[in-house]
């Protein structure tokens, strides 16, 4: 079953956060087991918080990727630029639907 983890969080800095965005899936590129799709979310009701929407091929491949130290790394920086401490919803993908 696909699996998607909600990242939560708030940034005066988001270009620096998309910055170690893009380092990473650069790194990650071609690696099997590493994030499927990624969507970057912008709360219009207070423009500092955001949304991630991370998407994997399975549990198990969310688990293995989140056990990388550089995954660790990552989420250590990201943290330091966030105005408050990210929060985490992990979920699994019922369904589906694409309407065009």
């Amino acid at each position: 079953m696909r699996f998607a983890q909600i990242i939560d969080f708030e940034t005066e800095r988001i270009e620096d956060m998309e910055a170690l965005m893009r380092e990473r899936r650069d790194a990650m590129s071609g690696r099997a087991g590493g994030p499927a799709r990624r969507l970057l979310l912008r709360d219009r009701g207070n423009p500092d918080r955001y949304l991630v929407v991370v998407e994997f091929g399975s549990y198990e491949e969310a688990m293995r990727n989140s056990a990388d130290p550089a995954t660790t790394e990552l989420a250590e920086r990201i943290a330091g630029l966030c105005t408050r401490a990210p929060s985490f919803t992990d979920c699994d993908l019922v369904s589906e639907d694409d309407f065009r």
